[in-house]
């Protein structure tokens, strides 16, 4: 292992002894196990082996890759294509299978996010103190609004009445739009999933509804109003509780899946694509770190009745929208799913007047920091960070992971609430070790022999079990090992240095 010495180190200091001390990594590679794979599925590294031979073939897939997606973790930053290039390249296809395989403190630089706007318009810098006015009021930027946030066919200064009371006359969904091909047998894209897929004119229609209530709450937008069986309702949650007092039955799922960072099928089979952070917690038994595969949480609205028969979700996705949207593709078999908690009821509205409150807080966000990258995706939080603020308000838990929002930004003093919801989550910025709590609360089921990820099933078991016992330890990172090796090594040092000390003088008085 190569090292090199700064001009601060000094003489007396022989370099074979810190050699010893920074060592090399010792984490042994992932060794990927023989487990049956899902029907029909089959690992990156398997397309990878197969086609990276081909001329152009890797430059074209990570340029599908940094399309990005609307649900998953998938930022694809100059530094971790460089990374996923490396492993491909370097035909490393136990790292492939573990990708990034980063902690958080190492992907957070990856991600490069900016504590700074540059601001293109003018609006409130980061860091401005809660209670300050804001400039550029946001009903001023409708382009930006209509960039940012689906609305269908509903305009920001537009007042209307829109009623539900008969079937969409939408368009239903086509496979043609949902996947591309991406060439070499390898398709990009989930088909439509045949349970909701029939629903989806309805389930469209319900989303620009819904988001377009939320933006009634905009300063300076026109009023929307949406009918249903003689109820009207002029925000989300009234017109869930309208939907409800017409006899449609409503349950709000916060449901976690893997995430799938790809969407790729090879030759007619799934690609198991998932993205891996380090947990570092330590696996019972071995000298290697918890690697997680990401998760994607969102809240589902299932709503069944005689005149809205609809499935949408919300969540803020890579496309830095946080919005109602259409959830009625197919997920590949590996993603899995777990509904975590169910609303009904008074519950249900409440979980919906607070995703109204987030949908506009985040309405503010876009408007006011325009510039932020990926829309905000990452500073601004991930999928998981406004599903685990409103689940810590209507439970007084948190169990997801990760959460990447910076507090300093929700500090527009018209969505207190949403502030301090979002303050309080855990930060997962500072590379802090998440608790076992929020890494299986992550998860999308509780049995994890369910689970079809190779070798995953066991190491969850191995974790789960010194968790319950009391004995998980954590593991640090090759930083801190340094750190900790260096600080060691100075010590010796000096301690070598005062013993030789003892023993001059002691030789002169004798």
């Amino acid at each position: 292992m190569r090292v090199s010495l700064s001009k601060g180190f000094r003489r007396g200091v022989c370099v074979s002894v810190l050699l010893a001390l920074f060592g090399c990594r010792t984490e042994a590679p992932y060794v990927v196990p023989e487990t049956p794979m899902p029907p029909n599925t089959i690992l990156l590294s398997q397309m990878m082996r197969e086609l990276s031979a081909t001329p152009g073939f890797t430059d074209a897939l990570l340029a599908q890759l940094d399309r990005g997606g609307k649900r998953g973790p998938t930022l694809m930053t100059p530094r971790l294509i460089k990374r996923l290039r490396e492993l491909i390249l370097g035909n490393d296809w136990q790292g492939l299978d573990r990708f990034p395989g980063w902690t958080m403190q190492e992907v957070n630089p990856a991600v490069g996010v900016i504590n700074k706007v540059v601001a293109k318009n003018p609006g409130t810098p980061v860091g401005t103190p809660s209670g300050a006015p804001t400039e550029a009021p946001p009903s001023a930027d409708k382009g930006v609004i209509a960039e940012y946030l689906d609305l269908g066919s509903y305009a920001q200064d537009k007042a209307e009445t829109v009623s539900l009371d008969k079937p969409s006359t939408l368009p239903g969904l086509s496979n043609e739009a949902l996947v591309s091909e991406v060439g070499a047998g390898i398709v990009k894209g989930d088909v439509a999933n045949p349970k909701l897929a029939p629903m989806h004119p309805d389930s469209q229609r319900l989303a620009d509804v819904l988001n377009r209530l939320g933006l009634n709450a905009l300063e300076g937008a026109a009023t929307v109003s949406a009918e249903v069986d003689g109820k009207t309702a002029t925000t989300p949650q009234g017109l869930i509780q309208a939907l409800m007092a017409t006899g449609h039955s409503v349950v709000i799922y916060d449901s976690r899946y893997f995430a799938n960072f790809g969407h790729f099928h090879y030759k007619g089979q799934d690609v198991m694509m998932p993205f891996y952070v380090n947990s570092q917690i330590g696996i019972p038994g071995t000298n290697r770190s918890l690697m997680v595969p990401v998760s994607h949480a969102e809240y589902e609205w299932e709503i069944r009745g005689p005149k809205v028969n609809a499935d949408v979700s919300f969540y803020f996705g890579i496309d830095g929208k946080a919005e109602f949207r259409t959830m009625d593709t197919l997920d590949q078999a590996w993603v899995l799913g777990r509904h975590a908690h169910e609303y009904r009821d008074a519950d249900a509205l409440e979980v919906t007047r607070l995703v109204g409150k987030m949908l506009i807080a985040y309405v503010h966000q876009h408007v006011k920091r325009p510039d932020l990258p990926f829309g905000g995706y990452y500073p601004l939080g991930v999928c998981q960070d406004g599903v685990a603020a409103i689940e810590k308000k209507m439970t007084g838990h948190d169990t997801l992971f990760p959460n990447t929002t910076e507090a300093e930004l929700w500090d527009d003093p018209r969505d207190a609430e949403i502030n301090a919801m979002m303050i309080e989550i855990p930060k997962d910025r500072n590379g802090a070790p998440p608790t076992p709590a929020r890494i299986f609360g992550s998860l999308p089921v509780t049995d994890f022999s369910l689970i079809t990820i190779p070798g995953l099933t066991a190491d969850l078991d191995a974790v789960h079990a010194a968790w319950q016992d009391g004995s998980l330890e954590r593991t640090r990172s090759w930083m801190q090992k340094m750190t900790t090796r260096l600080a060691i090594g100075g010590a010796l040092v000096v301690l070598a240095a005062v013993v030789a000390l003892r023993r001059r003088r002691a030789k002169k008085h004798a």
